[in-house]
């Protein structure tokens, strides 16, 4: 049996979720599946209702400004005159919420959006690059590159400079990547088309590592209504499984020394501390705490099983907390 099995049925209790009551009386007001809402009574416990109503409204829109094409002031003033209103994010160097919007043009149809001087994107999904930090000189690697939001942020923290491996296996998703690449002026970008672990085969290793991983999106319910009802309970641990092979990928990859930030836009435990736990407990990676943003740290027991200490370095976004889509982000290093 592999190392992933064996881990998978080491905490197989962790999937083992027994709706109460409780749970599906609220499963039935809010609209969920009754396994998702017994796991938040056990992720927020008396918040669980607070969250689940938070997830009724969109959150605001947000762009991150795109320094590789524009001076960040001058769009600040160039969107006003179109009858936007930017607020800057005090914990996301290029990041704006979007206050006020026109009729028209759409965030999407402005002239700016079309000459690349910002991506439309959530505020908790500009962290990751921030956290991952490469310089100009460093190799990365992106693992799941498409749409190219995250891919076209490392390459703006890099200046345009060093050189970022960006892998997409969808045939489809490449051409969103291919056409945000292009649009934000992006140069420093080597596309691959294939899935990440064919890597293995090769003698490539890289000096920091992005792993934005194939997840249930659980984390963007209010943005996607669907999701509430979309990931079956074995669905979801076929997730966990992929994430899995993906992060012992990602460590087989990094240099030693190297970094690796793991990120999903899901706040299930399944799709994130149970995928780090087996980085710290089965590779020997250490947990680097991530401080200054406003988030949650990560959660260290959950369903009656209990992970490393280190997972609670990691951190956790909410929209009842923070206003943000709902996302996990943890920042590994390979020993």
């Amino acid at each position: 049996m592999s190392t992933i099995e064996n881990y998978i049925k080491k905490y197989d209790k962790v999937f083992e979720i027994s709706p109460s009551l409780k749970a599906i009386e609220l499963s039935r007001k809010y609209g969920f599946l009754d396994y998702m809402v017994e796991r938040y009574l056990h992720i927020f416990r008396h918040e669980a209702e607070d969250f689940l109503y938070s997830c009724n409204f969109p959150l605001k829109k947000s762009i991150r400004c795109n320094t590789l094409k524009i001076d960040c002031n001058e769009l600040e003033s160039r969107m006003e005159q179109k009858g936007f209103k930017l607020e800057k994010v005090s914990w996301l160097k290029h990041g704006y919420i979007v206050k006020k919007a026109p009729p028209k043009p759409s965030l999407g149809a402005t002239l700016e959006y079309l000459q690349g001087y910002y991506y439309i994107q959530g505020l908790a999904s500009m962290v990751p690059a921030y956290v991952l930090n490469p310089s100009s000189s460093d190799t990365v690697l992106d693992m799941a590159a498409a749409p190219g939001g995250k891919t076209t942020q490392l390459s703006q923290i890099m200046n345009n400079e060093g050189l970022i491996v960006a892998v997409e296996k969808s045939r489809l998703r490449v051409t969103s990547l291919l056409s945000n690449i292009s649009r934000l002026g992006v140069r420093n970008v080597l596309l691959l088309r294939s899935d990440v672990r064919t890597l293995e085969k090769t003698t490539l290793s890289f000096d920091k590592i992005l792993l934005d991983a194939p997840c249930s999106g659980e984390g963007l319910i209010p943005e996607d209504q669907s999701r509430k009802t979309k990931t079956s309970l074995d669905e979801l641990k076929r997730f966990s499984f992929t994430q899995l092979q993906l992060i012992y990928t990602a460590y087989k990859l990094l240099k030693k020394g190297g970094e690796l930030v793991y990120s999903t836009c899901s706040i299930a435990p399944e799709e994130d501390e149970m995928i780090v736990n087996f980085a710290i407990e089965e590779l020997g990676m250490k947990a680097i705490k991530i401080s200054g943003y406003p988030a949650e740290n990560g959660i260290v027991e959950y369903n009656g099983v209990s992970f490393n200490e280190e997972v609670s370095n990691c951190i956790r976004f909410y929209p009842h907390k923070n206003g943000t889509e709902g996302f996990f982000i943890c920042h590994l290093k390979k020993c």
